[in-house]
């Protein structure tokens, strides 16, 4: 049985553009190396830490319209066999002109049109590929194919033949009249903490490092950013006031007047569609752009819709109501950071813009933001509203603080060359509390301790400055390094070891031919075999081992575990916020996804983990067995029926756990009322719950089938293990006696009273008790059942007698009379 996984792993996911990575490698010169080809650069980015998880080719148009050509079409006359038909000569730039079949009403000759000859493919619109071959159509050859637009991928329209226009020359590549686009583009799955590398800039800057130390020539990726920034005049009367710098460390803003909203050019809309983002205008392009080329968000504002021309970065006002560019009325806490005017906010701060404040058509003129925003506030935010924006996922992980004017400068310039207008301001930047670099000291028997490396201590120097480290200082075994803005995760040593690592390639750490370790005693091997011994116990009864997660939903649980429960600071997702207080749900997960895809006959175990809280600083962590029977059990056939899972299966497996573990006589103790579990006990101790799962905790999975469920506490199972006694005693000589007795009891009396009533005689000969048969008729009374019992007897000393066998047996009996009110069946 295949059991599917229910979760991704938590890596984000950054798309990136071959020929835009490119652009930032420093140009082809002697002793420069060219920039890597695509197959060569994955591997690099994956050495590095920045593992492709795809590697695709990209086409604006697929096919890129190969085999399409321009043609003229030289004569146009009616088909012979077919009135709605014509037969086309049409010159395509050889040595002969081409007869084609068409059934276009707009062909006439004179008219330049494109054409797919034969061998070519096409990729339509809507619909499959289609190949162009020579073909007899109504007893007339054809030698290809007039295209229409939706035909060819360039858009809907089938209403008849594209007309390119009559300068086009026959023969040109269609995939020149049309700019089409090819690239190819890689899928990278970024750890969380690699901010850096949440862009093509801070990937390049990656890359060139890389390339600097293995080929030993300086190479520094090419910046965006220029120096011929200037103000066509200042008079924007625009004001900046951060009123809350715990939440905005820095605001940096520029206006920009007399722009013309419309549709980005070619170049820009190939960027932003090969990585899959939908171009919108001209603006917002510009943006998203300059987020993905450097990893600072920015956010547009129409200006003319900034009352009191005043801006305010503040705390929301609990409980108001703010309408976002999704037209969703969202409700505000204090906890949420908003961009405002002088009269109403505008914009949730780094997550989502407001519908009335964004660029539209008829905008005029913006104020563009730049800014830096507490990252866990950020976070918050994001997650209390379901807002998982590109902005969002960038200022939650930290961005660089000491870029936000340049990038600004460069959105500015770029405005203006593709939107034209002015730059009505000057850069405002409000930085209250300058950020200062984080220093970091390295030991360089630390990076060998940590690596497994010796590293020459220029080599070290040359990977940090390449990643732009400021040397602070040198020492004979020591390095310290000022740490650059755009890498916020590196505080400790370990950090600056990794960055080394990383660029010298991961897989190039060394491994040691001969490894010296001092033998040493497992103090928990005797846990783990017992855990080997029921794993393979189970697995051999046909169940399959499952891992959940161990964060999970607070929604599955009641208010009251909820109150003792360990809740997620930073959480991963929405729908992952606390550590799972019980192994149930998540099982449950498991087994929903399961019977959604028709796999409904489940058998399942896990070891794992539960997790619990008293008050702060005061955790508790407990290591469970959860297993879980749905369905069929045993598969039935010509001897006999299928076995539904059922109380009594999961009890006899229970059982048999209990007996790996050496737990003797274990206990059933009847569930209280049918919303609880009954207890597994061994003396004093309930080491385990066992069950039918609520029809309310199914419904909250979609579950529509009986799911048995028993929880083993596996802490106090290792206890009760710990304090068995391994005795060893000889095979006895001597033969056991076996005894069976059929009693009648009241149906209200459990098979566990019985058990009770037979060994509270305490006879040390009798070795077991076992029920083997309930019969239930009308003759034996209302409220009447027949319970069959199996005893066995032995002695290690003699074989017993049939008057001492009949002795215990009238014990037994007698106890059975007076202890559970039962009457012996003759």
């Amino acid at each position: 049985m295949n059991i599917l996984s229910l979760r991704p792993n938590f890596t984000a996911q950054m798309i990136i553009s071959y020929n835009w990575l490119s652009e930032y490698f420093p140009p082809a010169q002697a002793g420069v190396p060219v920039f890597p080809e695509p197959q060569q650069l994955s591997k690099i980015l994956t050495a590095i830490g920045l593992e492709v998880e795809s590697l695709e080719q990209y086409e604006s148009l697929k096919g890129g319209l190969a085999g399409l050509v321009a043609g003229e079409v030289m004569t146009c006359e009616k088909h012979p066999g077919a009135d709605k038909l014509k037969v086309t000569t049409v010159n395509i730039g050889g040595e002969a002109p081409l007869r084609i079949v068409c059934g276009a009403i707009n062909v006439a000759a004179g008219q330049k049109v494109l054409v797919a000859t034969v061998g070519s493919t096409l990729y339509p619109f809507q619909g499959e590929p289609l190949q162009i071959k020579k073909a007899t159509i109504r007893g007339e050859e054809s030698f290809g194919m007039i295209c229409a637009e939706d035909e060819i991928g360039l858009g809907e329209n089938h209403d008849g033949i594209m007309i390119l226009p009559e300068d086009t020359v026959p023969g040109s590549q269609a995939s020149q009249l049309f700019q089409t686009y090819t690239d190819h583009i890689f899928e990278i799955g970024l750890t969380p903490n690699r901010m850096d590398a949440m862009s093509h800039l801070g990937v390049a800057r990656d890359v060139c490092a890389y390339l600097s130390h293995h080929n030993k020539k300086e190479l520094r990726a090419v910046t965006p950013f220029k120096n011929n920034f200037t103000a066509d005049y200042n008079n924007s009367g625009v004001t900046v006031k951060i009123e809350d710098p715990e939440g905005c460390r820095r605001y940096s803003g520029v206006s920009i007047s007399n722009i013309t909203v419309a549709d980005s050019p070619q170049w820009l809309q190939h960027r932003l569609r090969s990585i899959g983002l939908k171009p919108v205008n001209n603006i917002v392009d510009i943006t998203n752009f300059i987020l993905h080329e450097t990893g600072q968000p920015l956010h547009a504002f129409d200006a003319d819709t900034i009352k009191g021309n005043t801006i305010l970065v503040k705390k929301a006002t609990a409980g108001a109501v703010f309408k976002t560019l999704d037209e969703k009325e969202r409700k505000l806490s204090d906890a949420d950071l908003m961009i405002a005017n002088a009269e109403e906010n505008m914009c949730i701060a780094g997550v989502y813009g407001g519908l009335d404040s964004g660029v539209a058509a008829q905008t005029k003129n913006i104020f563009l933001e730049s800014a830096c925003f507490n990252p866990e506030m950020i976070r918050r935010t994001s997650l209390k509203h379901g807002l998982r924006t590109d902005a969002a996922a960038r200022f939650e992980k930290g961005t660089d603080i000491s870029n936000t004017v340049n990038v600004l400068k460069r959105a500015a310039l770029l405005v203006k060359e593709i939107a034209g207008g002015v730059i009505s301001s000057d850069i405002i930047d409000i930085y209250p509390n300058p950020a200062e670099k984080v220093s970091v000291g390295l030991k360089y028997h630390y990076l060998k301790k940590l690596s497994g490396k010796n590293y020459h201590p220029d080599a070290i120097k040359n990977i940090l400055t390449s990643l732009d480290f400021e040397i602070q200082k040198e020492g004979a075994d020591e390095i310290w390094v000022n740490v650059p803005f755009s890498k916020t995760d590196i505080s400790i040593p370990a950090d600056i070891v990794e960055e080394i690592m990383r660029i010298d390639g991961l897989d190039n750490v060394e491994i040691p031919t001969a490894i010296t370790i001092s033998p040493a005693t497992d103090q928990h091997a005797a846990k783990e075999k017992l855990r080997e011994r029921v794993a393979d116990h189970l697995t051999a009864n046909g169940y399959s081992e499952i891992f959940t997660n161990s964060i999970t939903d607070c929604k599955y649980y009641p208010e009251e575990i909820l109150t003792h429960s360990v809740k997620m600071i930073n959480n991963l997702s929405a729908d992952l916020n606390m550590l799972r207080p019980a192994l149930l749900q998540t099982g449950l997960e498991v087994i929903s996804y399961n019977i959604n895809r028709k796999n409904n006959d489940l058998k399942l175990y896990e070891f794992g983990k539960t997790y619990g809280t008293n008050g702060p600083d005061r955790y508790t962590e407990s290591d469970h067995l959860a297993v879980y029977a749905c369905g069929t059990v045993v598969q039935g056939g010509w001897q006999g029926k299928d076995q539904a899972s059922d109380f009594y299966y999961l009890r006899g497996l229970c059982e048999k756990i209990a007996a790996l573990a050496g737990i003797k006589n274990m206990t059933v103790m009847p569930a209280e009322s049918v919303d609880h579990m009954a207890a597994l006990s061994a003396g004093n101790t309930i080491f385990g719950r066992l069950g039918r799962v609520q029809p309310q905790t199914l419904k909250q999975f979609g579950i529509k089938e009986t799911v048995w469920f028993a929880d083993l506490h596996w802490d106090k199972i290792l206890e009760l293990y710990a304090e068995n006694n391994i005795l060893y005693s000889e095979i006895s000589k001597f033969p056991s006696v076996e005894r069976d007795l059929a009693i009648i009891a009241d149906k209200s009396i459990s098979y566990a009273s019985v058990e009770k009533a037979v060994r509270s005689n305490n006879i040390p000969a009798l070795r077991s008790v076992k029920l083997f048969d309930v019969f239930e008729s009308e003759k034996l009374g209302p409220d009447k059942r027949s319970l069959a019992i199996s005893f066995t007897f032995a002695d290690e000393t003699k074989t017993l007698a049939d008057s001492e066998t009949e002795q215990m047996m009238n014990k037994i009996i007698s106890s059975l009379e007076t202890q559970v009110n039962a009457t012996i069946r003759k």
